[in-house]
């Protein structure tokens, strides 16, 4: 197959928002009709990338779920509360939406499965260094990206971003990971209600990219052998959580771009 893809040329630089982007994420998990998956993601990245782009949104990442083969999850970002508002009436109520609402939402069982997350820290946002494989790219990454959702305990949650930061990336990042990006729950209340959004939860999200299926397992076997992990860190996660984390996953779509 060939490559599409655009290189940034050697020296060129990066704009401050392909360094550090978004300062509002939506994690949005959607189950759908059995069999559909590959209808919706073609549709999506034929239709659904530039369209809500030039509305001001970033379409950050789409992804296949490795563990379900009829779940679809992607990351829209968006500059604040009020433009996510703006840009998402535009969209939902423009011309293209309208012309393949159907066709979308014919794949789909549950689309309200959605945090609205916030970078933890000034930096901790996605640095997308990257341009996007244009309209027609077949080539799917090799890599994996793994989206690790922690829900936290309200009373044991205030200093987790210090606690990431000091303990538990390294010990992530030791065993193989590669860190891309981590968030905490937007607070703020939905501004556009037409798309619900999971309320009452508090979760610390992080992403993390393997050049592939098997760099991930490496990884995960290096990890549970790791005695500061089976020791102090997992001590102190079991402490902190109020449920089990959600651990996601996932392969990127040939013009996701997040792509390892």
């Amino acid at each position: 197959m060939t490559k599409a893809r655009h290189e940034r040329s050697e020296g060129e630089a990066s704009s401050p928002q392909e360094q550090c982007c978004c300062p509002i994420v939506e994690l949005r998990q959607y189950t759908l009709r059995p069999g559909k998956r590959d209808i919706l993601i073609d549709l999506f990245d034929r239709e659904f990338v530039e369209s809500q782009e030039a509305l001001g949104m970033r379409v950050l990442g789409q992804f296949r779920d490795l563990a379900d083969p009829d779940r679809f999850v992607w990351l829209r970002g968006f500059s604040d509360m009020p433009s996510r508002a703006q840009a998402l009436s535009e969209f939902y109520n423009g011309p293209i939406w309208k012309t393949h609402r159907e066709v979308a939402n014919a794949t789909i069982i549950d689309s309200d499965n959605v945090l609205l997350l916030r970078p933890a820290a000034p930096t901790s946002s996605f640095h997308l260094g990257n341009l996007r494989p244009a309209p027609g790219s077949c080539e799917v990454p090799e890599a994996c990206v793994v989206a690790t959702i922690f829900y936290l305990d309200p009373a044991a949650g205030e200093d987790f971003v210090e606690f990431f930061e000091r303990v538990l990336k390294p010990v992530l990042t030791d065993s193989g990971a590669s860190i891309l990006a981590y968030f905490v729950t937007e607070p703020s209340a939905n501004t556009f209600t037409a798309l619900p959004v999971r309320e009452g939860e508090n979760v610390f999200v992080w992403f993390s990219c393997f050049r592939d299926r098997t760099a991930y397992e490496d990884h995960f076997t290096t990890l549970s052998q790791s005695p500061r992990w089976r020791g102090e860190v997992s001590q102190e996660l079991t402490r902190r959580q109020k449920k089990p984390p959600e651990v996601l996953k996932l392969s990127p779509t040939a013009r996701s771009l997040l792509r390892g």
